[in-house]
């Protein structure tokens, strides 16, 4: 194995442990916001404090194999993706731990409904983390095109959790905080979704050269 592949592996592992502890800060926010756990919350945010420190390693790792080995062709395409991918993993990290820090707000009063729709985002954010994980170490384009559909079934849950609450608010005012709290919960796993399903459009790049 050349210095450029091996490189390149590492780097592939450690986007790989990246999305790992974004997958471990989502698991923490579903315990913090559905189990009211507000130990969890305070786990994810030093979680995400381990992700940030990744990003700006692998930031420097990638331009310096970018100069001194000057990859090419579907190489160049990797590195280039996977650098585009890590302000989209950072940002997923973050927004777990917003839903966290909220989930330990939330727990402070009684739920103003049951959070079925929420814990079934944070079912399938998971499964998407796993497939988008299995993409980069099987590296085949219809595992990514498999983890970037579950976005739309995210993007619906996320409507019609939206319209509920709404109804909420309407029917008793008494129930604004908490439900604007939730729309912002809501609002912060949508995103997390955004964010995993560009990465796995960068990961259709690198193995196509197809710009979704």
């Amino acid at each position: 194995m050349d210095l450029l592949d091996q490189d390149l592996q590492d780097i592939n592992a450690s986007v790989t442990r990246m999305l790992s502890l974004v997958r471990e800060s989502c698991d923490l926010a579903k315990h913090a916001l559905i189990d009211a756990d507000t130990q969890a919350a305070e786990l994810c945010v030093a979680n995400d404090a381990k992700i940030d420190d990744l990003q700006a390693h692998l930031e420097q790792r990638i331009l310096t194999v970018i100069a001194r080995r000057q990859p090419a062709a579907s190489d160049l395409r990797f590195l280039g993706s996977a650098f585009q991918s890590l302000a989209d993993i950072e940002r997923a990290g973050d927004y777990a731990t917003h839903v966290a820090r909220a989930g330990s707000e939330l727990a402070k009063q009684p739920p103003i409904k049951r959070y079925l729709d929420l814990e079934r985002v944070l079912e399938i954010l998971d499964t998407m983390i796993e497939t988008t994980i299995n993409a980069l170490v099987d590296p085949k384009v219809e595992i990514a095109r498999e983890a970037l559909e579950m976005d739309n079934e995210i993007d619906e849950l996320y409507d019609q959790f939206v319209r509920e609450l709404l109804t909420f608010m309407l029917e008793d005012p008494q129930k604004l905080t908490s439900a604007l709290q939730l729309l912002n919960v809501a609002r912060f796993l949508e995103r997390i979704g955004d964010h995993l399903e560009n990465v796995n459009e960068h990961i259709i790049f690198w193995l196509t050269g197809e710009r979704l």
